[in-house]
């Protein structure tokens, strides 16, 4: 073969395979769902069949107690191939000392369990800066050690309980990566956050996990998701989500990691007297996954 047209053939080979790459690059851009156990009163078994039926790709939970039940968790979850988020968080309890200790020792626990990541619910509205501090930097000096990513949690409550005092903590500490659950703070400010996108610029940038649970001016959860009365509220979290996913698929691989997180009653409302929840909590979150792929194009 001439010299002229073996070049171009190759040229042509790299194109192919430059072409080839992008297209799998695009092709890669995913979401992983998790279901939240969040008031599962089913065997292990049961909650994790029921959770790949519906379409998930894994589950987040507190590790349960307990050798036996533990057991049962990992039998689950190898049978019906779901990954694992895992939760944790500071006891508010105890004297800040002992509570870092705590938060530690369990933490080095529970990357023994490989998850996928774990989600902080770090420190306390009550503690001073420092005493934060020191639990995102414990988190994160585990974190690089197992190569897990430990994602601190937007919640009322704990150092991330607002937005305003967020950012404070994010300019801080300059490796601090978030958990997005914005329906605490829509709650916390009274608003849908309307007019503050430039405040949240910086917490979409370091956002890499999302908890999809819709929350409006007076409660961190709408009765019902589909109920058209919530439009409003359930198009701003889709829209901020949006942003969180879209920015992650450029970093992270083409792969983002969204936990649906409607609540069991009584975080779900409920009757009067009966205290019989106002909808269904697993079909709300199922709604959610669904929207969510709908929106952006993730069943074709």
């Amino acid at each position: 073969m001439p010299k002229t047209q073996t070049n171009q053939t190759n040229k042509m080979r790299l194109f192919i395979i430059l072409f080839g790459s992008l297209l799998f690059s695009y092709g890669q851009e995913k979401v992983l769902f998790f279901q939240t156990d969040w008031g599962n009163q089913l065997s292990w078994d049961g909650f994790c069949e029921r959770a790949k039926t519906s379409g998930y790709d894994g589950v987040e939970l507190w590790l349960p107690s307990g050798a036996d039940k533990q057991e049962a968790l990992k039998m689950a979850l190898k049978k019906h191939d779901l990954r694992l988020n895992l939760l944790h968080g500071t006891n508010k309890g105890l004297p800040f000392k002992e509570s870092l200790e705590q938060y530690k020792s369990v933490l080095e626990a529970l990357m023994l369990w490989k998850p996928v990541l774990v989600n902080s619910q770090t420190g306390s509205d009550f503690f001073t800066t420092e005493e934060n501090k020191a639990f995102i930097d414990v988190a994160n000096t585990i974190s690089a050690k197992h190569n897990i990513p430990v994602y601190h949690e937007t919640h009322r409550g704990r150092f991330s309980y607002n937005l305003p005092d967020t950012n404070k903590y994010l300019a801080l500490i300059p490796d601090l990566k978030l958990t997005l659950d914005i329906s605490h703070w829509m709650v916390v400010h009274e608003s849908l956050l309307q007019g503050k996108d430039e405040l949240l610029k910086e917490v979409i940038k370091r956002s890499n996990h999302i908890h999809a649970r819709i929350g409006h001016a007076e409660g961190p959860q709408v009765n019902d998701p589909q109920a058209p009365e919530w439009a409003n509220a359930l198009e701003r979290h889709l829209g901020i989500w949006e942003k969180v996913i879209r920015k992650s698929w450029k970093e992270n691989n083409g792969v983002v990691t969204v936990t649906t997180e409607f609540g069991p009653a009584d975080y779900m409302p409920t009757l009067p007297y009966t205290k019989v929840p106002v909808s269904d909590q697993w079909k709300a979150n199922v709604f959610m996954m669904e929207t969510l792929k709908e929106r952006l194009k993730l069943n074709k």
